[in-house]
């Protein structure tokens, strides 16, 4: 990701958002026969060029990647003055760009199973995604999640001035502490001129605005069944309210009938797990699970070794 080397895309290309945006986009591809496609929805305030370490291992374990800058991000912005601003309608036209980006890589890639990798807001915007067209996608994970309806009443009751997320750090070196005890990677996070704090106001409501459908009982009856989802995180990641909200995540997806819910946590992890100073062994893990899901395709299995060997 951000102290890795510059994966260069196999294809970068634009698609027009029903409000007439153009959504940056691009694809990887596998590294030999494709198993299989990885759509990933990155997370507030960076973009997807974040992704390349990730990106590289996912190549590297024959699969194909596809992603893009969610309006108000990276590329996507209309201009800088425009970053952490989704426009009108706000959060759902970011949630139906991503499935413009699926119906893409879906024709695309015909017999190939698709997987959808959400981190942060991107994790949101993927469970916000199942509800309705969780039909689309073979495997849901979700990377620095939890439930955001509780993350929605604490901002709301927060204290002027204080940094939730960066709270339980402090004193800290800098304001994204939070991101990863990985210095490298909070320091390249700070310099990046495509990444910022926080979304501007009306969309930072349009977005947390959506929290009540995500915790709907009935909402979440709508996403199959059979819909494999693994979730990993750092036990002190705040986003996940230091796992307590990750876990009543997997509890309401388990009430709602869904029974294939896999999860990994990482002891002392922050928040960008695929950033940490574990990240070799947080990759390797979520390739493993990748692979399960890819061998009910009668896919070959992932040689997990040979790819824990290009991580560091």
């Amino acid at each position: 990701m951000a102290v890795a080397k510059a994966s260069i895309a196999d294809a970068e290309f634009r698609l027009t958002s029903a409000d007439g945006l153009c959504i940056s986009c691009a694809r990887w591809d596998s590294n030999g026969p494709s198993r299989g496609v990885i759509q990933i929805a990155h997370g507030m305030g960076e973009h997807m060029r974040r992704y390349t370490e990730t990106i590289d291992a996912l190549t590297a374990a024959g699969l194909t990647v596809y992603a893009n800058d969610h309006r108000g991000h990276g590329m996507s912005a209309r201009s800088p003055a425009h970053l952490g601003d989704f426009g009108s309608n706000g959060f759902e036209l970011l949630v139906e760009d991503m499935l413009r980006l699926t119906d893409l890589a879906r024709e695309e890639n015909p017999d190939s199973p698709l997987l959808l990798l959400g981190h942060s807001m991107g994790s949101f915007a993927a469970q916000r995604f199942a509800i309705d067209h969780s039909d689309e996608i073979d495997g849901l994970i979700l990377s620095g999640s939890g439930a955001l309806d509780r993350l929605a009443h604490m901002a709301r009751f927060a204290p002027a001035g204080v940094n939730l997320l960066n709270a339980a750090f402090e004193p800290a070196r800098t304001p994204f502490d939070w991101l990863s005890r990985d210095a490298l990677v909070v320091d390249a996070f700070i310099k990046d001129p495509l990444c910022f704090a926080a979304l501007q106001p009306n969309s930072m409501a349009s977005f947390l605005g959506s929290a009540g459908r995500l915790a709907d009982p009935d909402a979440l009856a709508k996403i199959r069944r059979d819909l494999p989802v693994y979730l990993f995180s750092g036990s002190e990641d705040p986003v996940g309210q230091h796992l307590a909200g990750v876990r009543l995540l997997a509890d309401r997806y388990r009430a709602a009938g869904l029974r294939d819910i896999a999860h990994d946590f990482y002891p002392g992890g922050r928040h960008e797990m695929l950033n940490e100073t574990n990240r070799g062994e947080v990759q390797t893990r979520l390739l493993g699970w990748i692979s399960t899901v890819l061998e009910r395709f009668q896919v070959q299995p992932i040689e997990l070794p040979a790819i824990h060997e290009l991580q560091r």
